[in-house]
């Protein structure tokens, strides 16, 4: 049975900002397409500020992907509580998700660049 779930690469370069912070800017972009849901856009670690991030303890689970942890962002006086997520270990078929970054679109400025 085929994934519901498409995994493919962004052409571009993607900038996340909070305020006027970057907190993520890469062209190693993964864009996650799964039926209805928002696209999801997936940044490799090393292209995200990790000090700006702070380990939440939250934890959740999807049947499709695995199981996601949180962190928050701070920057100046904003905090935004669970604002991204990585599947660390996801199940074998959303390998290409493995380890990396995804942010709430909806709770940050994301911008892509031709």
């Amino acid at each position: 049975m085929e994934s519901h779930i498409k995994v493919q690469k962004v052409d571009g370069h993607v900038t996340v900002s909070v305020g006027e912070r970057t907190v993520a800017h890469s062209s190693s972009v993964r864009l996650l397409l799964e039926g209805n849901l928002p696209p999801r856009h997936y940044f490799p670690r090393n292209d995200v500020d990790m000090e700006l991030l702070i380990p939440s303890e939250s934890v959740t689970h999807c049947p499709h992907k695995g199981d996601a942890r949180y962190w928050s962002i701070e920057v100046d006086d904003r905090h935004l509580e669970d604002a991204v997520w990585s599947y660390e270990t996801p199940i074998e078929s959303m390998s290409a998700i493995s380890g990396l970054l995804c942010f709430y679109d909806e709770r940050v400025q994301l911008n892509i660049e031709d």
